[in-house]
């Protein structure tokens, strides 16, 4: 899959998650946006906050993402893993709203890769 179909499948689930999410539980605190894909004030900041983390590791985001399309999950790193188990388990319906079932697969998944993780225990 080419670099921008990436990209663009990323932004479709990006907007599904905004679009799904009720307007309670998404209320803005802080009108910043994510620069170049969301302007200021149109993503809940509970969306952006459990994104942020996942976006500082490199190639974690594409490798969460193709692994939600594809269902497998041999590209995740062990690094990729390490942010997305330290993830309040509240962010998890916000990030996968369509999905409900792929949060638990992937730490289950994280669990094998990262000894002595909080799946394992």
């Amino acid at each position: 899959m080419g670099s921008k179909a990436v990209v663009s499948v990323n932004l479709i689930i990006s907007l599904c998650a905004v679009i799904f999410v009720p307007r309670g539980v998404a209320e803005m605190q802080n009108p910043q946006g994510i620069p170049g894909i969301f302007p200021p004030g149109l993503v809940p900041v509970d969306l952006v906050k459990c994104w942020w983390s996942l976006y500082n590791i490199q190639g974690c985001v594409l490798a969460i993402s193709t692994s939600f399309l594809s269902g497998k999950f041999e590209n995740i790193e062990a690094e990729c893993c390490k942010a997305f188990s330290s993830l309040d388990a509240n962010c998890w319906p916000h990030m996968f709203p369509l999905n409900p079932f792929f949060p638990p697969l992937l730490k289950e998944n994280c669990a094998h890769i990262i000894p002595n993780s909080p799946a394992q225990n």
